[in-house]
């Protein structure tokens, strides 16, 4: 048995039942589902697969593989008939995924996966002999994550052999620093490392109990991309920062400006 983690934008108490139950049936366990409803789900899943993966890292004991799920197609129109789905590993960990360039950027940058294994639909259920009727069924419908991807991820963990097709992620435009997720604690995760960023005003620490009380800091957070903190109150609500949010340069001198009351004087 592999421990499952589905990451998707459907998110209703219907659509986790039918996930949840199609995948207990095919791998005899039901998946952890993460919902990716965030104001810019694609960043936040960005760095959620990339914590994923590097949570199989420096167990100290050998570890089971895991399989991660993505469902978040692009949101920009290209594909009309539906983005393909595609896989790659990371060690033995398998991740079966919409190809999405933004949702697979960090562990592009950060892993070092540059290519992933795209799928077409028809000719995967024609190879493995599916049945037709079905087959129909399941190219048709809207709701592919949940009759494809599953069977997709099982048939890869099961070592058939999965008609594919090695594919480039491109690499997405560098806008500027996102923040990607922003926590219960309110500390704000963006998609870089702390020496990568410049924002004025704020100092870098190596762990938040570093940071002074009630001042802001950059520290490594998940990843070791940078979280940008206030030590004992919430970054975001002090920046009046969201997820999805951009620091670019107007943004990040507002942030400086919020920084000096809490400078010594």
């Amino acid at each position: 048995m592999y421990p499952i983690t589905y990451l998707t934008d459907c998110v209703g108490g219907n659509a986790r039942a039918r996930l949840s139950t199609r995948i207990g049936a095919l791998f005899g366990q039901s998946p952890t589902i993460i919902a990716l409803d965030d104001p810019d789900p694609e960043s936040f899943a960005a760095l959620t697969l990339l914590d994923c993966l590097r949570s199989t890292e420096s167990l100290g004991e050998p570890g089971h593989p895991t399989i991660t799920l993505l469902n978040l197609a692009p949101r920009d129109g290209h594909w009309p008939n539906g983005v393909p789905f595609c896989f790659f590993r990371y060690g033995e960990h398998l991740v079966a995924s919409t190809f999405n360039p933004r949702a697979l950027a960090l562990v592009r940058r950060e892993l070092g996966i540059t290519e992933v294994f795209v799928t077409d639909i028809a000719e995967v259920l024609e190879a493995l002999d599916f049945d037709p009727v079905e087959s129909e069924r399941i190219i048709t419908t809207q709701f592919r994550s949940l009759w494809y991807l599953p069977l997709l991820a099982k048939w890869v963990t099961d070592g058939r052999a999965v008609p594919s097709t090695p594919t480039p992620i491109p690499v997405t435009p560098d806008e500027g620093p996102l923040v990607t997720v922003v926590d219960n604690f309110g500390n704000c995760k963006l998609d870089r490392a702390p020496a990568e960023l410049k924002l004025a005003g704020i100092p870098r620490y190596p762990h938040l109990t570093a940071v002074p009380r009630d001042e802001p800091g950059l520290i490594p957070g998940s990843s070791d991309v940078a979280e940008l903190v206030v030590r004992g109150g919430s970054a975001a609500h002090y920046f009046g920062l969201r997820q999805g949010d951009r620091l670019d340069d107007r943004r990040a001198q507002d942030l400086a400006n919020r920084v000096r009351p809490l400078a010594p004087q």
